[in-house]
């Protein structure tokens, strides 16, 4: 297993699909490397790929106070996303991306050794958690994977369309950080 620096080098060169062409920054993830709670998104959007940080365009900003509102912040966690690099127009990874990418992901994850993994978003909960994942139905449902428990929330650009279901998440990061507490990371 490659540490930290090796990791983001090789991530940074990497020519496994075709987003390389396209990509302006790797966005390879950011928070605390030694939490016990990794979110983990889909991909990159505009904002990320012109920063190389995850989450900070306007969906940045309300998975900040979302995290914020239970006591938890970017400093405390660890942010990544299944792909490092922008999809085209903010388009689905497609599946070929996403397992090219998906090596430096389990590798973040074996660096990191999360108790909690967090799902932001229906794509990265199908990804990681079940091919057939219902976020409506089945988002703040816990789930094992050796020995790690796993959560999906709605994803935050999903809340800035549907501002209706904030609270079903709001009350699904309450969860989370009860979860956190009750396992002793907090």
């Amino acid at each position: 297993m490659r540490d930290w620096d090796t990791l983001l080098a090789d991530c940074q060169n990497c020519t496994a699909c075709s987003l390389c062409r396209t990509r302006t920054n790797v966005v390879f993830g950011r928070g605390d490397r030694a939490s016990k709670i990794l979110f983990i998104g889909e991909a990159p959007g505009e904002q990320e790929d012109l920063s190389g940080v995850p989450f900070v365009g306007a969906a940045g900003h309300l998975l900040d106070d979302l995290l914020l509102s239970v006591g938890l912040s970017r400093e405390k966690v660890y942010i990544a996303n299944i792909l490092k690099c922008r999809p085209p127009n903010n388009r689905d990874p497609l599946p070929e991306e996403q397992d090219a990418c998906l090596p430096f992901l389990r590798e973040q994850t074996a660096l990191l050794q999360p108790r909690i993994i967090v799902c932001v978003g229906r794509i990265a909960a199908a990804k990681l958690i079940d091919p057939g994942f219902k976020i409506m139905r089945q988002h703040g449902q816990w789930f094992e994977r050796r020995g790690v428990l796993m959560t999906a929330v709605l994803h935050p650009s999903a809340l800035l369309r549907s501002q209706s279901n904030r609270p079903l998440t709001y009350l699904d990061f309450v969860d989370i950080a009860e979860r956190a507490r009750a396992e002793g990371i907090l």
